[in-house]
């Protein structure tokens, strides 16, 4: 029931204050942190980047392993709303679809307010995006998020509880904040790689959901599109929204997913949108069944 109190209390209240978000402390500690590591040579920077990723997670683990185990004592009427409100902060869904929403209202206003809504959710630069190329990042971001920013919390958090979904949503952010190439190769590639390694069953899992039940033929597709990106897992949800709803996404000079098809419009967006909150609740449901099941 967990699961399913914090699904409805993301619907209705989203996120919580970012003076009270945990993910905003983990992204406070990440960016003290990483600006000293980063300006280290390579070896010293791994090594602190690792240690720093360690540190970091002990930081968010114990205290929710505290808290899953004060409720592991607490009656059922107590620990099942109280579990919920700890569980929310560590997913969103509510947000993810209401900011893909506002790429597409924006876009509706101009091209120039399309590109400026679309930066606040991808890192790539969006000053020269077509109308086409700003929802085909915008439908990318939601598929991936889909997986990053629920299925993988709530996967976690079934197999391990709160400190699962915790320790899941530091490693995410971290990638998030240190997992790129450049000057940040060495420092952020221990965080990088936990990232990968979460995230393998979690991204399969979101591509079948958003691509339904595929006959041969399209679970064919998937495994070629989902191979075109740099990422083990990225490439999943976002080639399975791609064939589900017949259009092209990549990212210029880097990848092209579903080349033959078009570029999404208005339509494929809504439709996107759609499939994707539909994707989400089912898989969240199926979360809560197990947990139920789990005991």
């Amino acid at each position: 029931m967990t699961v399913l109190l914090a699904l409805l209390l993301d619907r209705l209240f989203g996120e919580p204050p970012t003076r009270l978000h945990p993910v905003v402390w983990m992204g406070a500690y990440l960016g003290r942190v990483g600006r000293w590591i980063v300006t280290l040579p390579p070896r010293q920077a791994f090594v602190a980047g690792a240690l720093g990723w360690l540190g970091g997670a002990v930081l968010v683990v114990v205290p929710a392993a505290g808290a899953a185990w004060a409720l592991g004592q607490a009656p059922a009427w107590v620990a099942v709303p109280v579990g919920a409100l700890l569980l929310k902060p560590l997913f969103a869904l509510r947000l993810l679809l209401d900011e893909v929403t506002g790429v597409e209202a924006a876009l509706a206003e101009g091209l120039d307010a399309g590109r400026a809504r679309l930066s606040r959710i991808v890192s790539r630069d969006t000053a020269t995006l077509s109308a086409g190329e700003v929802r085909e990042s915008a439908l990318e971001s939601l598929s991936e998020n889909l997986s990053d920013s629920l299925v993988a919390p709530l996967f976690w958090f079934v197999l391990l509880g709160l400190p699962g979904a915790a320790l899941y949503r530091f490693a995410n952010t971290a990638d998030a904040m240190w997992g790129y190439r450049g000057r940040w190769e060495w420092a952020g590639k221990w965080a990088a790689r936990a990232d990968d390694l979460l995230n393998l069953v979690p991204a399969r899992l979101t591509a079948i959901a958003l691509l339904g039940l595929p006959g041969r033929e399209r679970v064919a597709a998937l495994l070629r599109e989902a191979r075109r990106t740099a990422s083990p897992n990225s490439g999943w949800p976002m080639a399975a929204l791609a064939l589900a709803l017949g259009i092209r996404m990549g990212k210029p000079g880097v990848y092209l997913l579903n080349a033959d098809a078009p570029s999404p419009g208005a339509a494929q967006m809504r439709q996107g949108l759609a499939r994707a909150g539909r994707a989400g609740v089912a898989l969240a449901l199926l979360a809560g069944l197990a947990e139920l099941a789990h005991g």
